[in-house]
């Protein structure tokens, strides 16, 4: 038997009358009124966060939603449990859907929601404050139905050019389904992503090909004709140039032709009223030379002889 086992055999234990009994227990006491001291000033005060609200709970029933803020409870009895307020976002990947004229494709979805402040109480009683549990039994089974079904309603072509329309027609649908059990407030839903089938993108591409072809083609009609109105306009011009010279030219013709018979008819009526006038005319013309050579038994120009 060692040394401190035969001391703590021979040290008797301290009796209710011995003084160091009561210092033992006093101690104790002095222990356990610390205990209880900090557990009420640690456990009577709590706070919450402007992205929560809180469940109190006085022995396991619901009391009432705290709002954020510093707050005291009953110890031991009253309990607390936080909820968050914040916006969450989420995703549903390859979700099988066709459109209306049968091309099938797979979706990416994913929805942005809040827990409704007024339903706080529902959302701890029904499952316990777990977001995602509430939101795959609530929300999971409606973004499968309804984005289906608005997904239906539109033909792929428009599915892909009216995107916007599709969102807010999913979403519409979404608030609608979940209307009678609002534990979520929807915010918004978006159709991220839309894989169509190898085959089909190939017909896209093949008719987007084709179009482009087509839009050439006009291009080039339309090129055509603006070409062909411009040489109608050059030769119209040309032709108008033509006839504006050709008319010219008549009008110079029958202009001089008039001026020369005018003067034919002003030397006619001169010589109608003067028989003289031709006289008259040589004389003012002739420079008073006679000519060097004569033929024989011809008169003298410009000289009358009697």
């Amino acid at each position: 038997m060692s040394m401190q086992t035969r001391q703590f055999q021979e040290s008797p234990m301290p009796s209710p009358n011995n003084p160091a009994f009561g210092a033992w227990l006093g101690l104790g006491a002095l222990v356990v009124v610390g205990i209880v001291v900090l557990s009420i000033i640690f456990g009577s005060w709590y706070t919450v966060d402007q992205t929560q609200r809180a469940v109190l709970l006085r022995n396991g029933a619901f009391v009432e939603t705290v709002q954020p803020g510093l707050h005291f409870k009953l110890p031991w009895i009253e309990s607390v449990y936080k909820i968050d307020m914040q916006t969450h976002t989420k995703t549903w990947e390859r979700m099988e859907a066709y459109s209306s004229d049968q091309q099938p494709a797979n979706l990416r979805v994913s929805v942005t929601l809040h827990v409704a402040p007024d339903k706080v109480p529902d959302m701890y009683a029904r499952f316990g404050g777990d977001i995602d549990a509430a939101i795959a039994r609530i929300i999971g089974p409606h973004v499968l139905e309804k984005t289906k079904v608005v997904f239906g309603q539109y033909t792929a072509a428009r599915a892909i050019s009216d995107r916007a329309k599709l969102n807010s027609d999913t979403a519409a649908a979404l608030v609608a389904a979940i209307a009678y059990d609002p534990v979520f407030g929807i915010e918004s839903a978006q159709i991220e992503d839309i894989a169509f089938s190898p085959e089909y993108i190939r017909s896209v591409e093949a008719r987007m090909q084709a179009e482009v072809e087509v839009q050439k083609l006009r291009q080039n009609l339309e090129r055509e004709k603006v070409q062909a109105d411009i040489a109608v306009t050059q030769a119209n011009g040309r032709a108008a140039s033509v006839r504006t010279e050709a008319q010219a030219t008549a009008d110079a013709i029958r202009l001089r032709g008039e001026a020369e018979a005018d003067a034919i008819r002003a030397r006619s009526k001169a010589l109608q009223e003067n028989a003289n006038i031709i006289a008259l005319t040589q004389a003012e013309r002739w420079d008073g030379k006679l000519p060097q050579t004569m033929v024989p038994g011809s008169t003298v120009p410009f000289l009358t002889v009697k």
